[in-house]
Parts: structure tokens; sequence; C-alpha cells
């Protein structure tokens, strides 16, 4: 699946985008902020207050426990402000 980031989160990862395949384990998006926090410092401190994290999944917004079965897309940002 491809996994977009945004904002401070793709600032601190170092990336804009990239493919993942995560384990079988990881079913929920907040299982999957852990998977890949596990994947080095830059995650882990992109991930480090994962409550404050938005995601989407084929750009529709979605919580923490939302399924990742089947997604082409999951994007991760900070929250956000309008004006």
């Amino acid at each position: 699946m491809k996994v977009k980031y945004f904002a401070w989160v793709r600032e601190r990862i170092g990336k804009a985008e990239e493919t993942v395949e995560p384990p079988a384990d990881v079913r929920t998006v907040g299982d999957l902020i852990g998977w890949l926090s596990a994947r080095g410092e830059t995650y882990a401190y992109a991930f480090e207050k994962p409550k404050v994290i938005r995601a989407a999944i084929d750009h529709a917004h979605v919580k923490a426990d939302a399924m990742i079965a089947g997604a082409r897309e999951i994007a991760f940002f900070p929250p956000m402000t309008g004006g």
C-alpha cells in the first residue's frame, strides 16, 4: 500500500510517500502507526504523539481503529486549522 506523509509528519520522516507491506498482524491505522514507529528514529519522532496524528484511507478521514485491509493509500498528517 502507498503511505503518504504531510506537513511536519513528512518533514520528520524525510519523505513524502513510500510503498510499504506491513505484516499481517497490522490491521488498523493505529497498528500501522505502531509498526511505522518501530522502523527507525525518524518514524518514532514523527509518530511520538499518535493521538494527534490524523489519517485518511483512500481520501476518507478515519480514526485509529479503522481497518486498513484493502486500502490503496493511507495518508498521515497533523491536526489542521481552518481559516
